[in-house]
């Protein structure tokens, strides 16, 4: 027996009815005290995943006029996208006329959700879309006035996101005699409350460096950081400022030319490509004019019309299948999800018990459907 696809294809046919409602659920607990004044604005809490993939996603669809809802319920009826740690340890099933979008970030995703959205491209799979994380809100990029200077380099993000040796004193001592100056821009570590308002200021930033880690343990154990997206870059490429960045899986699956960004996979790495770009403004030159181009497929413009392409041409369609489908056949399409999600060793008890649960049910339908045509 084939397996349930739950996205349909091209040529499915589907019988056309009216929209679904389309639900961004975010449960009380997660309802944020305060509240951006407009998407644009420089507010902390975007810069907490759940936020940024819930609230901005869909204040950014409504400025376009796309019907959409945000919700401390989930409704019995339509389309619900949720962050995956709202709903992280609960059993919740998707009914019969709900089609459930685990918006996955660097979580573990939801067992029984039919689709999941990732920030990462090498996660995308059967049932699993790539979508660019969004930019960073009230961007300010590098100011023109600037000219040809090279003198500040940044780190924007949180602070467990770099490497301890950009701690040391002996990065500080190479950069001082490089004539550089280090500006670390990092959150604190009590959330949005504590985060350095900062995040969106590029006016007096030359270069950035970003790298998680030097040591190839981590990158063995993270699978070159698979869960992480490429959203420092993003923010370098529409800042108009070059970047120096280690070895994630997100920037090698963004990376088109040698001007995207300098790799580095060393500390003494990072100070060599530090005085290339010091030397060279030529360089500096191209890789500025470079990013821009590549910037315009990250735009917050540029990634609503993802959104909007997909769940009109994805999460439509896909809710329209689901809601066309036996009971049973529903059953069994949820069992192989979860099945496919349990992977630590302490679940591959439960994981038997799925794959003989789906057998039985698998061969239940098709005795059902056998019966049917006799």
């Amino acid at each position: 027996m084939t397996r349930p696809n739950i996205v349909p294809t091209a040529r499915s046919n589907i019988v056309s009815r009216a929209k679904p409602k389309i639900v961004f659920y975010l449960p009380q607990p997660f309802w944020p005290t305060t509240w951006p004044k407009h998407v644009n604005d420089n507010w902390p809490g975007f810069r907490l995943d759940i936020y940024a993939w819930t609230l901005q996603t869909y204040l950014r669809l409504k400025e376009t006029g796309f019907a959409c809802e945000l919700s401390q319920h989930i409704p019995d009826e339509g389309i619900v996208l949720f962050h995956s740690n709202v709903l992280q340890g609960a059993s919740l099933k998707p009914g019969p006329r709900q089609l459930f979008i685990c918006l996955k970030s660097e979580a573990h995703p939801h067992v029984h959700a039919q689709l999941h959205v990732v920030q990462n491209p090498v996660e995308a799979s059967h049932c699993r879309v790539f979508m660019p994380h969004w930019p960073q809100s009230g961007l300010l990029p590098r100011d023109a006035e600037r000219q040809d200077r090279f003198e500040t380099v940044a780190f924007v993000g949180h602070p467990n996101s770099l490497d301890p040796e950009f701690q040391s004193p002996i990065w500080q001592e190479r950069l001082v005699q490089l004539g550089l100056q280090w500006r670390p821009v990092c959150s604190g570590e009590n959330g949005a409350e504590s985060v350095d308002n900062r995040w969106h200021d590029y006016r007096d930033i030359d270069v950035i460096v970003a790298v998680r880690s030097f040591d190839p343990r981590m990158h063995w154990q993270t699978q070159n950081f698979c869960n992480k997206p490429a959203t420092k870059l993003y923010n370098a490429w529409l800042a108009g400022v070059p970047a120096i960045l280690g070895r994630d899986s997100a920037y090698w699956a963004e990376r088109e030319s040698s001007l995207d960004y300098l790799e580095v996979n060393s500390l003494s790495q990072v100070l060599e490509q530090l005085v290339r770009l010091r030397d060279n403004s030529n360089l500096r030159q191209a890789m500025v004019a470079h990013g821009y181009q590549r910037a315009q497929a990250y735009t917050p413009q540029a990634i609503t019309q993802r959104w909007v392409d997909f769940l009109n041409r994805v999460a439509m369609p896909a809710y329209e299948y689901w809601c066309q489908q036996p009971e049973l056949r529903k059953n069994i399409g949820l069992l192989r999800s979860q099945a496919l999600k349990l992977q630590t060793g302490s679940q591959r008890t439960a994981n038997q018990r799925l794959r003989q649960r789906i057998t039985n049910l698998s061969s239940l339908l098709d005795a059902v459907v056998a019966n049917g045509r006799s």
